[in-house]
């Protein structure tokens, strides 16, 4: 089924203040009136220079976990790399609004109905865009085999790439055992996830005061503690695993917010990372070679995934 983009707001806004009615902010007015696409304009900043055309750019850039409705969503910096990076696809792979938190407070500032304007817009010029929801977007999973504004949403998607690999396209929270087995020990983590969050924010505004670069508090942590490394290397191998059981050469998903890139006993992982801390995306250039690239606030340099080159696997 497929809406075009003039009823975008009245399908989407619809469906969206039914399923976030109790979200409702202290002005008293309804969700509809605060929800992307409530007000079409140009983002300040970002005007239609023809960025937005999938002529020239990438075969294929891959983002998630951008957590709209976030204080912790990196919106600015993203549209920046929006800007920078057109594609002949892009792919929305989870975790794109955080219902999560939109539950508690609602929280959308303008920079993050710019994203969405942006991603309409680019839809419209001609990339094809596609949906894969995450956990803390699921509502949209009722919405699946629907196109909104020429964006498509699927439950998971297949991507080849120019030399011929097949890609499992996937947000990852069914490899999550916390999600799958105890969901309030989930919502638990996601709130001390967002307190430290929060103080990463505090941290990083002093940082950038005395001239220092971006710091991630949770991604240290994550990296320290034992059992946050052991969880990280079982979802990438569960993951990976599953993708092979199913014929496919390799496997690009989100979830977890760490960007990575390798070959797990013969089949490519490929995590795109998230919007909240890394501020990462995965790359198709025209040849076929994927790429994970860093992007870096408030510029237009890219810095690659530590010193490594970006990794391909040959099927």
């Amino acid at each position: 089924m497929s809406l075009g983009a003039s009823s975008l707001d009245s399908v989407l806004r619809q469906s969206l203040a039914t399923h976030l009615a109790p979200f409702a902010p202290a002005d008293g007015q309804p969700p509809a009136a605060h929800l992307p696409g409530a007000v079409a304009h140009e983002p300040q900043g970002h005007a239609d220079d023809g960025a937005d055309d999938a002529r020239g750019g990438h075969r294929a850039v891959f983002i998630s976990d951008l957590h709209l409705g976030t204080p912790g969503c990196q919106a600015q910096a993203l549209l920046e790399f929006l800007k920078a990076h057109p594609c002949d696809t892009l792919y929305l792979i989870g975790d794109i609004v955080d219902g999560w938190q939109l539950r508690k407070r609602w929280f959308w500032p303008q920079t993050h109905n710019d994203v969405v304007q942006k991603l309409l817009r680019r839809a419209r010029k001609g990339c094809r865009i596609v949906f894969v929801p995450g956990n803390h977007d699921e509502f949209a999973r009722g919405f699946v085999g629907h196109s909104f504004g020429g964006i498509e949403v699927q439950a998971e998607a297949v991507h080849t790439t120019a030399d011929g690999r097949r890609l499992w396209v996937i947000h990852g929270d069914a490899f999550d055992g916390v999600i799958q087995c105890a969901r309030w020990l989930a919502i638990v983590g996601d709130e001390l996830y967002e307190f430290t969050l929060k103080l990463n924010r505090h941290l990083n505004r002093v940082r950038a005061r005395l001239g220092l670069p971006y710091w991630s508090l949770s991604a240290y942590l994550k990296h320290k503690v034992k059992k946050a490394v052991n969880y990280v290397s079982d979802f990438e191998r569960a993951v990976a695993s599953e993708a092979r059981r199913r014929g496919f050469d390799g496997v690009v998903c989100g979830h977890i917010h760490r960007a990575e890139m390798r070959s797990i006993d013969g089949t490519l992982y490929c995590n795109d990372g998230d919007w909240v801390e890394s501020r990462s995306a995965l790359v198709e250039h025209r040849d076929g070679r994927l790429e994970l690239v860093h992007w870096q606030a408030s510029s237009f340099e890219t810095v690659r995934a530590g010193s490594r080159k970006p990794q391909r696997v040959d099927a």
